[in-house]
């Protein structure tokens, strides 16, 4: 039977997402454009609790005031009617030709400025409309050409802006803090803070670091050849985890933003399972939007958009049903037990205890046999593996 998605899942899409008409770089549109009242109207229907946009979603680059607040405030009526939630917001800047190189990056000094204003104007729609993130992804704040970008220059550039930006918001008492988004590359040959790690560390350098965290997108860490699970799993122990971004992404390949769960499963029940039940001893670990960031293939009419939608949803319910029932099973808490996965918790070191008694310690070296492990005392990784396969197979 399939599983049905309630408010409390906190299911929410960009209007990018299924407003995304099947644009490629090698062809045009294949759909028209979606009104967002419908598009409201319509993710309330397959249980979505929130949406989210670029400013120049809801209302085209270089609109009027007028035809700004026309598009606004259809939006809350939409709201108003339908229940839904604004959680998280951001900006537009990289789509119009004034940013082709960069907003927050460019070269050119006057445009760094006019970024700042757009994403200031988005900040004070984001606290109007009650969203508590403000997620930001520097699509082409980054360069083709080793010898065409000042990479020091661009940082301090960088960090000036965000600095900026957490100064207006603590002024002006916003509930909003802002999320990094980090991507490796496209549309931009190299994109900055193109990892997890590298936005971490970028967040140490700046005046008010606990505003910031990140934004992970699951195809995004992919596409570098890096573990999305390993990445969500350090940004929690950091507690860095602001927002998430699920879609699918088939290996080191362009950007694909293919529905949740239509790619790599394994990671994807890893991901729920980590995010619904924690570590080994459980517990939720992150209890934020479930944000699906995809593309409804460019094949599709509008049936199809809504259709992969509700896969979004269905597929994460269906792996966190398979996760609960993996967490239940006797036999995975034996494996996870002779995999001595919680012992992994326990300090090396004992209470008080520093390097000299360390050394004074035979059973750590003069009396520990290393031999032992050769030929025995295996971890049995791969049974716990196998379990987690028949649980997502549906085999136990």
């Amino acid at each position: 039977m399939t599983p049905t998605a309630s408010r409390d899942d906190k299911f929410s899409f960009g209007l990018w997402t299924v407003g995304y008409n099947g644009t490629d770089p090698f062809g045009g549109p294949t759909r028209p454009p979606l009104d967002v009242v419908h598009v409201v109207e319509k993710l309330a229907e397959v249980g979505a609790y929130g949406l989210t946009f670029h400013d120049d979603d809801l209302f085209a680059f270089g609109s009027t005031d007028a035809e700004r607040q026309t598009q606004i405030e259809r939006l809350k009526g939409a709201l108003a009617d339908t229940g839904l939630i604004i959680p998280m917001v951001t900006t537009n800047l990289f789509s119009a030709p004034v940013f082709k190189d960069g907003g927050f990056t460019s070269n050119d000094r006057s445009v760094r400025r006019f970024a700042l204003r757009k994403v200031l104007r988005q900040v004070d729609l984001a606290a109007e409309l009650g969203a508590k993130t403000f997620v930001m992804w520097g699509g082409r704040e980054g360069a083709e050409y080793d010898t065409s970008k000042d990479i020091r220059a661009a940082l301090q550039r960088y960090r000036e802006a965000v600095n900026l930006l957490a100064q207006y918001v603590t002024d002006k008492k916003y509930d909003i803090k802002f999320a990094i988004e980090p991507k490796p590359n496209e549309p931009r040959g190299d994109i900055m803070l193109p990892t997890v790690g590298h936005a971490l560390a970028f967040i140490t350098t700046l005046e008010r670091p606990e505003m910031f965290g990140l934004n992970p997108e699951f195809g995004h860490e992919l596409m570098t050849g890096l573990n999305f699970v390993a990445a969500i799993q350090q940004l929690l122990e950091a507690g860095k985890l602001f927002h998430i971004d699920l879609n699918g992404q088939r290996g080191m390949k362009y950007d694909q933003d293919l529905a949740f769960g239509h790619a790599d499963l394994y990671q994807s029940f890893a991901l729920v399972d980590l995010i619904e039940h924690g570590g080994p001893n459980g517990g939720r670990s992150y209890d934020g939007p479930r944000h699906f960031d995809y593309k409804p293939s460019r094949t599709e009419d509008e049936t199809g958009v809504w259709e992969s939608a509700k896969a979004n949803i269905t597929n994460y319910l269906l792996l966190k049903e398979r996760s609960a029932a993996f967490r239940a099973d006797p036999e995975v808490q034996e494996a996870l037990a002779a995999a001595k996965v919680a012992e992994l918790s326990e300090p090396t070191l004992n209470p008080g205890e520093g390097y000299e008694q360390l050394l004074a310690d035979r059973t750590a070296w003069e009396d520990f046999d290393a031999k032992s492990y050769f030929g025995a005392k295996g971890y049995g990784f791969v049974r716990l593996q196998q379990l987690a396969t028949e649980h997502l197979l549906g085999a136990r």
